[in-house]
């Protein structure tokens, strides 16, 4: 029987759609964050490894082996980092720097950046020899740490703060993902609240919003109710993905007698062209790619059924189909 960290691994990944190594790592930066908290010092790079079926775990300081630093070079990083603070409050004009590269004629090009030693994530190669003879330059030294004791509260704390900000940003992502794949597509939701203008739309562990701009005039409305929607665009905001649908965009239509129309699915007949006035009436112009085949008859559907499928599914808008054509005169006159 699989240990109850393994259940409460698989019941995350399948509450929140994500892998199992995602849950994995994330509960490994949270033990890392409690040991630093609890046991850590200034320059330890720390990195758990942890057992889902045991429990236990292992803390390691990682390093990766650089050359060796002489003590003018470290100095001369330790000032240059201190210099910011140090002129912070006596920077000089816009114009003295003007008149200082002018001075310069025009010479003062930037030094190139100096490689920097970082003592939380850098050893020197002869300080990894004294405790690994055989170390080479890039190679990741990896320390194990004790662990004295089992962490306080306020480890145990950090480690959940931590668990739960990843899990979140990692859902996210993930919804992302999902989502950035759906654009100028047809989805079906579930009408929630509205908030002010914005109708929101549930979509299980996701909501999108349909700005009062992309609805349809005269249109009502009610929670629960299951409509279909233009996904019109997906981006990435600071609270998580960010979907904005449509009931009103043109676009709309022409996707509509893609999915519900064989003909146009399969590139026999094309849309060539939609105009609309949302909620009132709608013309959308198609051709052919084969002589045998009515691209307007296909559309239409024996007794109307095909077209009026697309019409119930837009709240009863009026749809005019129409032959396109090359020629303006005949295409305006067909309109």
């Amino acid at each position: 029987m699989a240990s109850p960290i393994v259940q409460a691994i698989k019941q995350i990944c399948e509450e929140k759609g994500l892998a199992h190594e995602q849950v994995l790592q994330t509960v490994e930066a949270a033990l890392a964050a409690a040991y630093r908290k609890d046991f850590g010092t200034k320059n330890q790079n720390i990195k758990v490894e942890f057992d889902p079926e045991t429990g236990a775990m292992r803390a390691f300081d990682v390093k990766v082996v650089v050359r060796d630093f002489t003590e003018e070079e470290l100095e001369a990083q330790k000032n240059k980092e201190e210099e910011p603070a140090q002129n912070f409050s006596a920077r000089p004009t816009a114009d003295a720097q003007s008149a200082e590269q002018k001075n310069l004629g025009g010479l003062g090009e930037e030094e190139p950046e100096q490689e920097r030693f970082n003592p939380k994530t850098m050893m020197m190669v002869s300080e990894t020899r004294a405790i690994k003879p055989d170390a080479e330059l890039g190679e990741e030294l990896r320390l194990e740490l004790e662990i004295p004791h089992a962490f306080g509260r306020m480890a145990a704390q950090t480690a959940k703060q931590v668990i739960t900000q990843r899990l979140r940003e990692a859902e996210r992502q993930t919804i992302f993902e999902e989502w950035s794949g759906k654009g100028g597509t047809i989805v079906t939701g579930i009408l929630g609240r509205r908030e002010g203008r914005l109708q929101l739309v549930d979509f299980g562990r996701t909501s999108a919003i349909l700005p009062l701009g992309e609805q349809i005039e005269r249109e009502a409305y009610h929670a629960g109710e299951r409509m279909k929607f233009y996904v019109k665009s997906v981006a990435m905001g600071s609270k998580g993905p960010e979907i904005v649908l449509s009931r009103a965009d043109p676009a709309m239509v022409a996707e509509l007698f893609r999915l519900e129309i064989p003909e146009v699915q399969s590139g026999v007949v094309e849309v060539k062209g939609v105009a609309r006035e949302a909620g009132a009436r709608a013309k959308i112009a198609v051709i052919s790619n084969d002589g045998n085949i009515d691209p307007i008859g296909s559309c239409i559907g024996q007794r109307g059924g095909r077209i009026q499928t697309i019409i119930a599914e837009i709240g009863g808008e009026k749809i005019d189909v129409i032959q396109w054509s090359e020629d303006p005169d005949k295409f305006i006159t067909s309109a």
